[in-house]
């Protein structure tokens, strides 16, 4: 985790705000973007803002719809190499929250020239080729600018059958939700900051953070997967909310089954929690209705930002081993049955 240069700052040094609890909160970004949604928009936008979903998606014909994404963050690690495969890893990962295959990238990178060196900056955009050359698709180009933090990501291209397209506001009542990879990397990333974090919880970490959502497109192609989305910036609770409202329906955790990274809850449990988990709690906390007895440590798990989280899936129960059975087959070992859809206003309980 050494940097080229030992005169350099640490990377996370100088960010305000690591990976994606760099996130504007969610309460925030909604009145952001109130007025867009008076915009025009075209019939060939299947997916646009309207809730809250991963990439837009548009169609080009019967067969073929371009899915189109963008994703970027400030440092989650110092590392510079590990830093561009995480941004690269989650910026690809909503093209396969939306059920396509990537086929395309552009590159967005904001570096304080001045402060880190031409090898450092190197690093970074090598870490971001890692993970674009893992997904298989190439960099097509992109922009640089001279910027105060470090900052650096990908608009990613995808296409999909029409058809084939999974939203996050389609779960049904009775279905049941599957998690792809355990929560606690914003845990994890408080820790690193603070410098404690051991090499082997930072493997964990960067296990997690560069594994890329490659189930996407295998679950899309099953119609008993009625919605998907991943989980990033706003946290469980806030993506679950999200395919709630969108679905008209209500969530059930259980959260007893929900994937933790190991040591994340007792490093939340020493005060390793960031900022952007109180603010995410702040702006839907209301909407979340908790077990009694929900211990806080839990509640921070809850609401923790993950940077390239895994994917939520809701889907009817009968399919539930065979979407299993394709998370296992690309090597995601530790998802699991997380709970279900019911009946209900969109709200999330805990329990």
């Amino acid at each position: 985790m050494d940097l080229p240069h030992t005169q350099e700052p640490r990377l996370t040094s100088l960010s305000h705000g690591g990976g994606c609890g760099c996130k504007i909160a969610p309460g925030v970004l909604t009145g952001l973007l109130r007025g867009t949604a008076m915009l025009p928009v075209p019939e060939e936008l299947m997916v646009g803002i309207e809730t809250s979903d991963d990439a837009a998606v548009y169609r080009l014909n019967d067969r073929q719809a371009l899915v189109a994404t963008t994703d970027f963050f400030m440092p989650i690690v110092d590392d510079p190499l590990d830093f561009g495969r995480i941004a690269a890893t989650n910026a690809i990962s909503d093209v396969y929250a939306m059920g396509a295959t990537p086929i395309m990238a552009l590159s967005l990178v904001g570096m304080p020239i001045n402060t880190l060196s031409g090898e450092t900056i190197a690093r970074i955009l090598e870490g971001g080729a890692m993970a674009c050359r893992d997904a298989g698709i190439p960099i097509g180009g992109g922009h640089t600018i001279d910027s105060v933090e470090a900052i650096y990501g990908l608009v990613a291209f995808g296409l999909i059958d029409p058809d084939h397209v999974k939203r996050n506001a389609g779960a049904r009542p009775g279905d049941v939700l599957i998690l792809g990879k355990p929560l606690g990397v914003g845990i994890m990333s408080a820790a690193l900051k603070k410098g404690q974090l051991g090499d082997e919880g930072y493997a964990r970490m960067i296990g997690a953070t560069t594994r890329l959502n490659t189930p996407g497109p295998d679950l899309a192609r099953l119609d008993a997967v009625h919605a998907m989305t991943d989980v990033t910036g706003f946290g469980l609770a806030g993506h679950a909310l999200e395919m709630a409202r969108g679905s008209g329906c209500g969530l059930q955790l259980d959260w007893s089954a929900v994937p933790l990274l190991q040591d994340a809850r007792d490093l939340a449990g020493q005060g390793f929690v960031t900022g952007a988990s109180g603010r995410n709690w702040a702006s839907y906390g209301g909407d979340v209705e908790l077990a009694a007895g929900f211990a806080d440590v839990d509640q921070a798990l809850l609401s923790d930002p993950q940077t390239s989280g895994g994917l939520l899936v809701a889907c009817a129960p009968d399919s539930a081993e065979a979407v299993l059975t394709i998370f296992r087959d690309h090597g995601f070992a530790e998802a699991a049955v997380i709970g279900r859809a019911v009946e209900g206003p969109g709200r999330l309980q805990v329990a």
